[in-house]
């Protein structure tokens, strides 16, 4: 019997090899998925948390469950999902937009999400938040950590400001000298995470658009009305305005305030005692705009 079996096995095993010879060529050719069908995207169980509390500075495993992260339609060049959550206060007169880790070396950006979103939990004050940790997931979790997207593109440089294309390109090769950490891509919009921030922008309509940023240690504001003096320690200091940044397109083009927090380390969140007077700091801000006639009802 056993020298009938053998023989079958053999034949078995040499035609499941044959087949994984034709077949892995294939699909070693085969492009990564991208886009709300990516079939790795949402599969039962996934968690973002996983990668987040092994990869950010500051954040434990209860901090980011508690901030339940919901997963969108936007994916990043390698599939990755893009998550985000809404907190909305009962009374809720305005809608602010928090977003994350464009660039991807900063580490410390997502983490102040994350801990942000515990604090518009505990005290939301008058508004709809809408946080985006990350918007360049490839870029955190890549190995150093880039600044760049997966495409090599700076994201903070790729929103259709008016003139891009001729702006964009210049700015890049006269005043970067071509550094290839600030390339703005072949075309406004050109990189999935961008045009989901952009996507998202045009459907929630924020009254205030909040970027955090690192490791400067500053705060910057682009657009309509009186920006805030300082959040915690960080002082008011306008850097200016760059072809394809989302301060220029959202705050100077679209009329959205955008509030940019450079923290002082991309590697390392400040004290959580800065970060809740940070936060402090925002909502008196924003409720002494909501009295000179920023916002009205969310609906």
């Amino acid at each position: 019997m056993s020298e009938i079996f053998m023989p079958r096995m053999g034949k078995r095993l040499a035609l499941l090899a044959l087949a994984l010879a034709v077949l892995t060529p294939a699909m070693a050719l085969q492009p990564l998925a991208r886009g709300p069908g990516h079939p790795l995207a949402d599969v039962p169980g996934s968690d973002p948390c996983r990668e987040f509390v092994a990869r950010l500075p500051n954040v434990q495993a209860p901090l980011c469950a508690a901030a339940q992260l919901k997963p969108t339609v936007g994916r990043s060049v390698q599939g990755r999902t893009l998550y985000q959550r809404d907190v909305v206060a009962p009374d809720a007169k305005l809608r602010v937009l928090v977003v994350g880790a464009m660039h991807g070396d900063e580490l410390s950006s997502a983490s102040l999400a994350l801990h942000w979103i515990q604090r518009a939990t505990e005290t939301p004050s008058n508004a709809h938040w809408r946080f985006i940790p990350a918007l360049n997931p490839d870029g955190l979790m890549a190995r150093p950590a880039k600044r760049v997207n997966a495409r090599g593109v700076d994201l903070n440089r790729n929103f259709p400001t008016p003139n891009w294309a001729r702006d964009a390109k210049v700015y890049w090769e006269q005043r970067t000298k071509k550094d290839p950490r600030r390339w703005p891509g072949p075309s406004p919009l050109s990189e999935p995470e961008s045009k989901f921030l952009h996507d998202e922008m045009e459907r929630f309509q924020p009254d205030l658009v909040v970027s955090i940023h690192a490791p400067y240690g500053v705060l910057d504001f682009d657009g309509p009305g009186v920006p805030p003096p300082q959040l915690g320690r960080l002082y008011l200091d306008q850097v200016g305005i760059f072809p394809g940044s989302l301060g220029n397109y959202g705050g100077v083009h679209k009329g959205m305030p955008v509030v940019t927090i450079e923290l002082t380390s991309a590697f390392r969140t400040p004290l959580d005692a800065e970060m809740r007077q940070m936060w402090l700091d925002l909502l008196r801000w924003m409720s002494e705009r909501v009295g000179q006639g920023m916002g009205g009802p969310v609906r």
